[in-house]
């Protein structure tokens, strides 16, 4: 029977991955409900609406980017920990481009505090700590780099950097070198 077993977190998952596949922005409660070949009031015992729905999506991309993050930068310091953030954001994006839309999904205060999304941002912070910045210039470093990991990102998915040379490998290394001097000469003015 198609409806044994259904529960928030299956739904949540299930939409995750049709978000992949389909795209975030196309994902609607009747292709759930398609998926999972039950009528769409049955979904409603679940979530309360499709901002819910997309809600429940942004907080397990938010953990799943958290803990590639956390994974990626665990023993390193200085640029390597930099370089190591900076591909675990860019890979995910690639691998998993509805998740990566959905973390940007506005979530309320009390979610977005507990969410991984605020592991992230404690993630960025410890990952800058060896440049020996000042706590204020590691919030402007975090906000320079989290804009810079989702707008390469997003050029870079829709297919922006394919059209000239060089690749844009070359360009994301030579921004994080960028970004590595950067950091170093904040730490001594």
């Amino acid at each position: 029977m198609p409806r044994a077993g259904l529960t928030r977190e299956r739904l949540v998952e299930a939409a995750a991955s049709l978000a992949d596949e389909e795209g975030f922005e196309m994902l609607t409660l009747a292709a759930l409900a398609r998926h999972f070949d039950v009528k769409l009031a049955s979904l409603y015992s679940h979530v309360a609406n499709i901002d819910d729905l997309k809600a429940g999506i942004a907080l397990l991309a938010l953990s799943a980017l958290a803990d590639r993050a956390e994974e990626a930068v665990a023993g390193r310091a200085g640029r390597d920990a930099l370089v190591a953030l900076a591909d675990a954001h860019r890979s995910f994006a690639l691998e998993h481009p509805g998740l990566f839309a959905a973390a940007r999904f506005p979530l309320d205060p009390a979610s977005a505090a507990t969410s991984g999304g605020a592991q992230i941002s404690r993630i960025c912070q410890a990952a800058l700590r060896a440049y020996g910045l000042s706590e204020t210039d590691r919030v402007h470093a975090v906000r320079l780099i989290g804009s810079f990991f989702l707008g390469f990102s997003l050029l870079e998915s829709c297919g922006s950097f394919s059209h000239s040379q060089p690749e844009a490998e070359t360009s994301w290394t030579r921004s994080l070198d960028g970004f590595d001097m950067l950091f170093r000469s904040w730490a001594v003015a």
